[in-house]
């Protein structure tokens, strides 16, 4: 059964998400509004099909408070990227430079409004992302950063990425850490589980701490949910 939703969700939604695209691309043109309620549709039809095509339910611990803060996700899998958009209420997103390359999605994406990231820049790549969440921050959005900086495995816990700490200390935000146990269920592989995805929304860090505190406090609240969930066959 796993195998068989799998290729049925895969069968949906690349197609629609293409689809998404093509309407998408035009309805920028008309402004940041039109582009936002696009990319919420297209997360909101995600849930839903991962819900009900792939048994996928999501339970949230905690809430993320109004208002802009820096939010840092743990990142095991493709579904946060997506689930963060509809519970963080349509934040700038931090993310790999190669997707905002991409024909038509990344101009998608560039125009909902992201910080692209270059990895293999080093200090050139940190000095464009502080300034592109300096920006982002004054249209008073939250940010989401990934601070892992790529997708690792359930049940590791690597060290977080300088980024991490050069976005905190430039922006000046509170932190809200969230704790994911997607990896479970949601591998690398193509093929999902059933069951239910928890999202473990820490308590607000303040800003102006220093650099090993805050990256010692975050990286114990992204990686608060230990164990993974049942999956259901």
């Amino acid at each position: 059964m796993p195998v068989l939703r799998s290729l049925l969700y895969a069968a949906i939604f690349y197609p629609a998400t293409f689809l998404w695209v093509l309407v998408g691309v035009p309805a920028t043109l008309l402004g940041r509004r039109p582009t936002l309620a696009i990319v919420l549709s297209w997360v909101d039809f995600h849930h839903w099909l991962a819900r009900h095509v792939l048994g996928i339910r999501v339970e949230v611990d905690g809430r993320i408070p109004a208002g802009p803060q820096l939010i840092a996700v743990k990142h095991q899998s493709m579904f946060e990227t997506l689930e963060m958009v509809r519970l963080s209420r349509l934040p700038v997103i931090v993310l790999k430079k190669e997707l905002s390359d991409l024909p038509l999605f990344g101009l998608m994406t560039r125009r909902y409004g992201v910080i692209p990231v270059e990895r293999s820049a080093g200090a050139k790549a940190l000095r464009a992302l502080v300034e592109a969440g300096q920006e982002a921050v004054a249209t008073g959005r939250s940010v989401i950063i990934y601070p892992e900086g790529t997708r690792v495995p359930a049940g590791e816990t690597p060290p977080l990425k300088s980024g991490f700490a050069a976005l905190y200390r430039a922006l000046g935000l509170p932190v809200v850490p969230v704790a994911v146990n997607s990896g479970w269920l949601w591998g690398r592989g193509f093929v999902h589980q059933s069951g239910t995805i928890t999202f473990k929304v820490g308590e607000p860090i303040p800003a102006g701490l220093p650099r090993g505190q805050i990256e010692a406090r975050v990286h114990a609240a992204i990686n608060a949910l230990e164990s993974g969930p049942q999956a259901r066959a």
